[in-house]
């Protein structure tokens, strides 16, 4: 029986790419790839030739039984996603989890994802957290961000450029203009920057001057005392 690798991959600097994982994606039967002409880039980059397979959210239902079988018959696969740890807002719950109902050993490596620095890095109480990535984009939307309104802990989110005038402006109307949040974009890129302050500060910031790249949003959780108080 072989093995599943879930490799994490650079979330934009390539010196963030561990020997362990070049060594794994080198020794790999195959290679599970979100986009196979994205991480073509990275593989020749580190100069992996093995072979590649297409394995995303839209195919991954019909590919998973597929490559459990072929790990079942001995090859070792790895999974990689587009950026960062497969299975962290990527595909790749699906397959680890018909792996390990199927007996087959499952290895995640440590390394790059984007929440972690941004939360490090935001000033934020980070001892406890949660992790919220994507919210719904309409059906579930509100009641998701009403049940976070008594939420505690810093909350993480993921969000695109594109959206992230609106969710921050839909944010000061859940959580209140004065939350604190700090909003992290390019993270380990040469534009890497982190806008910190309360939401009203912090939303004026990105009204003026256009968002761009991949964003990370951490923001404050709600204050214990006044919960128990019933404000």
């Amino acid at each position: 029986m072989g093995k599943l690798y879930v490799v994490p991959t650079p979330v934009g600097n390539l010196e963030d790419m561990t020997f362990r994982a070049i060594r794994v994606l080198k020794e790999a039967d195959l290679i599970l790839a979100e986009d196979t002409r994205t991480s073509g880039v990275l593989l020749k980059h580190f100069e992996i030739k093995n072979a590649m397979l297409s394995h995303h959210k839209f195919n991954e239902h019909q590919t998973v039984e597929r490559v459990v079988s072929r790990i079942l018959a001995g090859e070792n696969v790895a999974l990689i996603s587009d950026a960062g740890t497969p299975g962290i807002s990527d595909p790749g719950f699906l397959l680890v989890r018909e792996c390990v109902r199927a007996g087959v050993e499952v290895s995640c490596l440590p390394g790059a994802t984007a929440f972690v620095p941004a939360l490090v890095a935001s000033g934020l109480p980070d001892e406890r957290f949660c992790f919220e990535g994507f919210l719904p984009q309409k059906k579930g939307r509100v009641t998701r961000l009403t049940h976070l309104q008594i939420e505690t802990r810093t909350m993480v989110f993921y969000e695109s450029p594109y959206r992230l005038v609106k969710t921050l402006t839909q944010f000061v109307d859940f959580f209140g203009a004065e939350r604190q949040v700090s909003v992290c974009r390019e993270i380990s890129k040469v534009h890497e920057e982190s806008v910190r302050g309360t939401l009203a500060e912090v939303l004026e910031h990105f009204t003026q001057i256009e968002p761009k790249g991949e964003i990370v949003i951490v923001l404050a959780g709600a204050d214990e005392k006044e919960i128990s108080k019933g404000k």
